[in-house]
């Protein structure tokens, strides 16, 4: 084993951890998965002619960024996993907070960006914090921010019900400081940073390689050889009348 001496997570613990998150990556699209939430040929249409780009070159474009949120959840996956390794007093519950500490007291709902929250969801958030505090006169909660405009820890303020709110127990905190809380260690996400690219390289270097595999284009054609036109075939082959459907 390889040392990455990171000191607050094990050598064997931080292999392991990126080598499941690697493992999971998404390799192959088809077409079942591509139209699961039911692709819209009609903004596929306007992009195509807006942008003057190929159909075919709008669906890989689509097949990339279903790919690539799929692959942005198991990044969370690895953010939200890892304090588990650090200290067995962080667990992950399967429901409620993302992250907690139940010997300090810490109970963590962890964001990717600072901007992922519209108004509704960080009023539900905080209310829900503001019960945890009101229940047990110990807790600190947290907004834990992976990308984050500023390095903090600051009382979270958010208006209410039209109401200022602010609590010094439920606060505020990026994932630099978050790190520093869990290890004692001011530059210990730095530090992670700094060897995650090692670590992704070694997994990678010892993981059965995978090949990408797209079959949404040739399964398209089993609709009808013009690809725009079987995008409509597929997304509205339920509607009585595309049984005759002809595309101008």
């Amino acid at each position: 084993m390889k040392k990455y001496n990171l000191g607050f997570i094990s050598d064997e613990d931080i292999f392991n951890h990126v080598r499941r998150t690697v493992e999971w990556y998404r390799f192959e699209t088809n077409l079942k998965t591509f139209n699961k939430n039911l692709i819209d040929p009609i903004k596929m249409t306007f992009d195509s002619k807006v942008y003057g780009i190929d159909i075919i070159q709008g669906i890989e474009n689509e097949v990339i960024r279903q790919v690539d949120k799929t692959n942005s959840n198991l990044i969370w996956y690895f953010h939200q996993n890892i304090f588990k390794y650090i200290s067995k007093d962080w667990t992950v519950p399967k429901q409620g907070f993302d992250v907690i500490n139940e010997k300090l007291n810490i109970f963590v709902e962890m964001k990717y960006k600072h901007n992922t929250m519209n108004a509704n969801s960080s009023q539900k958030t905080y209310i829900n914090m503001q019960s945890k505090i009101l229940n047990n006169d110990k807790a600190v909660c947290m907004l834990v921010e992976v990308i984050a405009k500023n390095s903090q820890d600051i009382p979270w303020i958010i208006t209410v019900d039209g109401k200022q709110s602010n609590n010094k127990r439920i606060r505020r905190v990026s994932i630099d400081k978050f790190y520093e809380i869990v290890t004692g260690d001011k530059y210990a996400f730095k530090r992670l940073c700094e060897i995650l690219p090692s670590v992704i390289e070694d997994v990678v270097s010892v993981t059965k390689g995978k090949e990408s595999m797209n079959s949404v284009i040739e399964e398209l054609k089993s609709y009808s050889e013009n690809t725009l036109k079987s995008l409509y075939l597929l997304s509205f082959e339920k509607y009585d009348w595309f049984d005759s459907f002809n595309l101008g």
